[in-house]
């Protein structure tokens, strides 16, 4: 009998190893906080502001053949105050199940940041991730939606990488279209992005809504240099505009000196709806996943204010990443 025992025991350590050795769940996150002298219209303050931080979980199992499911969840917080950033959404960054096997792509299900930015704008927000008071305020994306059903298709050809998702609106929400296909290729990388609103029970105004992008990034020894052209309808009033922008960095031993510049043309018939935006930035890294740094960013409206006004920033920040 112990000997049966003892195998019986055996057998489930064994069992219990394998799949140990199978699955894994990490936790990550970002904390960024920096301290900026901010400028709205003629109001000027000091402020300790939080740039986008947030931690996650992501879990994978291997189910064998090739096959794996898993999830990530992710919740964004304050890093000046510990408030969290989703109010009563605890997982409001991303809350995704997803099964894939190779060669064949992934389906997902839940919330997630758009795929279509991510080919796009997020690729050319050098200096500190598109995050806080100098990030991109002139894309027109639709970044985050619920009730989200998604595939990924494998890498067939090295380098390249498709996705296509629609959330479903579930008479409630507008239903919305997300494609990207991004391509990577030596120092070269190449993105386009598309979105689109289906239906717009609740936000009429956005009821042919859309937005397609392309992007290139290139990088030379120090150097990278990259930007985007952008295309949207509806996004901030009636009509179609054109976005356009641009960024380089160098890089030379920790430091790294960023330039970025964006600019918006009229939105449809609306005079004077146009804005521009620069940021100058400097980090140095400590690490691999800690940096400090500085930037100068300014907005410029036009006249419409479809942007909110003019608005500048000096800041000076520490990120880590874990």
């Amino acid at each position: 009998m112990r000997f049966h025992l003892s195998l019986l025991t055996l057998s489930i350590l064994c069992v219990g190893s394998s799949a140990i050795a199978q699955s894994s769940v990490t936790l990550y996150g970002r904390i960024n906080t920096s301290i900026e002298r901010q400028k709205a219209g003629d109001t000027t303050k000091w402020a300790e502001v939080d740039n986008n931080s947030r931690f996650g979980f992501r879990g994978v199992e291997d189910l064998g053949g090739g096959a794996n499911a898993g999830f990530a969840l992710e919740s964004g917080f304050a890093s000046d105050t510990g408030v969290s950033g989703g109010g009563s959404t605890f997982f409001n960054r991303r809350s995704e199940l997803f099964l894939g096997k190779k060669n064949l792509g992934t389906l997902r299900l839940g919330r997630w940041t758009s795929d279509a930015y991510f080919a796009t704008a997020d690729v050319i927000g050098l200096h500190n991730h598109d995050t806080g008071s100098s990030s991109d305020l002139l894309y027109a994306g639709f970044q985050r939606t619920n009730n989200t059903i998604g595939y990924r298709t494998p890498e067939i050809i090295p380098g390249l990488e498709a996705t296509a998702a629609v959330s479903l609106g579930e008479r409630v929400n507008p239903n919305l279209r997300d494609f990207s296909v991004s391509y990577r290729t030596g120092g070269l990388s190449l993105g386009l992005g598309y979105n689109k609103f289906l239906s717009a029970t609740s936000i009429a105004k956005n009821d042919k809504a859309s937005q397609v992008a392309v992007r290139a990034l290139y990088n030379i020894g120090a150097f990278t240099v990259g930007g985007y052209y952008q295309r949207d309808r509806d996004a901030r009033a009636s009509g179609d505009r054109d976005n356009l922008r641009l960024a380089a960095m160098y890089a030379t031993g920790p430091w790294e000196f960023h330039l970025n510049a964006g600019v918006a043309g009229n939105t449809g018939e609306v005079a004077q709806s146009g804005a521009r935006q620069y940021t100058i930035a400097t980090n140095y890294n400590l690490s691999k996943r800690t940096k400090v740094y500085a930037f100068a960013t300014r907005l410029d409206d036009k006249a419409a204010r479809l942007y909110g006004g003019d608005t500048s920033s000096l800041a000076v920040g520490v990120r880590h990443n874990f």
